[in-house]
């Protein structure tokens, strides 16, 4: 993966401390990748997503795997759709934050009727 330009410097650490469990991990995460059943453009598209996503927010890769969707084919399009689906994952935070901030508006409203 470095060789590639694929590997997280935030993972440095954790290779130096644990080179075995490090090269373990990064295995398991790219043998669906090295099976070759999905597509590279697919794969492509999936990564800009994984690392696009509020849960993750790796700016870096999401650079790498826009530009080699790009170079693979992939459609400004297909890329943009991917991130505009990907953006839904944010929309937890109104989800629990609405009915939290109705709630508090309510018992706010009651506490300063009663001091009334």
């Amino acid at each position: 993966m470095r060789a590639q330009g694929a590997w997280n410097p935030l993972w440095d650490k954790l290779s130096d401390w644990d080179p075995e469990w490090t090269e373990q991990f990064v295995s398991m995460g790219t043998l669906p990748i090295r099976r070759g059943v999905l597509s590279p453009q697919f794969v492509e598209l999936l990564s800009i997503a994984v690392d696009a996503a509020c849960t993750h927010m790796y700016s870096p890769g999401v650079r790498r795997h826009i530009r080699a969707a790009l170079e693979l084919g992939v459609s400004r399009e297909e890329i943009l759709a991917v991130l505009e689906l990907t953006s839904v994952l944010g929309i937890h935070a109104c989800n629990i934050g609405v009915p939290v901030l109705a709630e508090e508006l309510d018992a706010f409203e009651r506490r300063r009727a009663q001091q009334r």
